[in-house]
C-alpha cells in the first residue's frame, strides 16, 4: 500500500544562526531528502525558501559576499530607514541582481513553502503559502524577518506585520494541525536552551507604543517560546518528530558580520544533518 504520510519541515529563525540550517538543508538537497511542505519562521523562511527552489549554496554564498557590506546590513540604515537590513537592497537587489534566486525553479517545485509573520493590529501570527516569487512576495520573506527595534513594520497583502518569531517562533503544532504527520524540526538554539525575557523590554514598549499588541507579544514570548520547545520536544520523544539542533550555543551573533563565524555555523550544520542522516531517512520513510 503506497505511503500517504506528509513529511513537513519546521524552520525557526534566529537571525544569522539560521547559518545552521542552511548547512542542514544543503546537506538534504545533496543526498535528495525532500518534504512534501516546509513552514519557516524569519531567518527560516529567508533562507528556506532556497530548498523549494533547488539552490544549494545560495544563501551562504550572498551572505559571505554580503558580509560587512553596509548596502546589506548596517548601522547608518537602522538611523536613516529603521531597518538594520536594508529593505530594498537586502529582499530585492540581491535576489533579483547579485545573487538570483531561481523563480521558475520556486514555482515548478510542488513542496508547499509557508512563511509565518505576526499581524501587529492584532498580536496573531498570520501563515502566507509562497507559490511563487515576486515582488510582494519577497516582502512576505522580508515581514517575516522583521524584528522590532531593528526593523518597520511592512505593509504586504493588506497586513502591517512584522517578525513571524514573536507569534509562533516554532510552529510544529501547525504543520501537525494541516495534515502533516511526520514533521523534521530544525533549531538554532541548543537542545537545553531556555528563552528569558528581553533586557530591552523597556525600550520596546516605547518603540511598539503604536502596537500595543505588539509589546504584549514580545513580554509574552519567553512562555510561548519555551512552551513550543516543550511541545517539540514531547513530539520527539513520542516519535512525531524528529529534532535537528546545535549540540552547544553557536558562536555566531544574530547580526553576524564575521565570514569566518557564517562559515563556521554553516559547517556545523550540515556536520550534525550528515551525522543524522539514516535517522532523518528512517524517520521520513525513505531509502539511502
Amino acid at each position: 500500500m503506497k505511503d500517504t504520510h506528509k513529511n513537513g519541515l519546521v524552520l525557526e529563525g534566529g537571525g544569522l544562526r539560521g547559518m545552521f540550517t542552511c548547512g542542514v538543508l544543503d546537506v538534504m538537497m545533496d543526498n535528495g531528502i525532500t518534504f512534501d511542505g516546509a513552514i519557516g519562521v524569519s531567518a527560516g523562511a529567508a533562507f528556506g525558501v532556497n530548498m523549494k527552489s533547488g539552490q544549494r549554496g545560495r544563501a551562504l554564498r550572498y551572505n559571505l559576499q554580503m558580509a560587512g557590506d553596509k548596502r546589506y546590513m548596517s548601522w547608518r540604515s537602522l538611523i536613516l530607514t529603521g531597518n538594520l537590513f536594508n529593505a530594498e537592497f537586502c529582499y530585492h537587489t540581491v535576489p533579483c541582481e547579485i545573487d538570483i534566486f531561481d523563480k521558475e525553479a520556486f514555482a515548478r517545485n510542488p513542496m508547499e513553502f509557508i512563511a509565518v509573520c505576526t499581524d501587529v493590529q492584532t498580536g496573531e501570527p498570520v501563515y502566507h503559502v509562497m507559490d511563487h516569487i515576486d515582488y510582494d512576495e519577497l516582502e512576505w520573506i522580508r515581514a517575516s524577518a522583521s524584528l522590532p527595534l531593528v526593523a518597520q513594520p511592512v505593509h504586504v497583502g493588506g497586513y502591517v506585520l512584522l517578525d513571524g518569531g514573536l507569534t509562533d517562533s516554532i510552529p510544529l503544532k501547525f504543520m501537525q494541525e494541516h495534515g502533516y504527520e511526520r514533521n523534521i524540526t530544525v533549531l538554532t538554539q541548543p537542545m537545553g536552551y531556555r528563552k528569558l525575557l528581553s533586557k530591552h523590554l523597556g525600550m520596546m514598549k516605547y518603540i511598539t507604543r503604536k502596537y500595543p499588541k505588539v509589546y504584549e507579544c514580545l513580554r509574552q514570548r519567553p512562555d510561548m517560546y519555551n512552551g513550543q520547545l516543550d511541545y517539540v520536544l514531547h513530539e520527539a520523544a513520542h516519535g512525531r518528530t524528529l529534532i535537528i539542533a546545535p549540540p552547544e550555543k553557536l558562536d555566531v551573533g544574530r547580526v553576524e558580520m564575521k565570514r569566518e563565524k557564517l562559515q563556521k555555523v554553516y559547517d556545523e550544520g550540515q556536520r550534525v544533518c550528515e551525522a543524522m542522516l539514516p535517522q532523518i531517512r528512517e524517520f521520513l520513510g525513505v531509502n539511502g
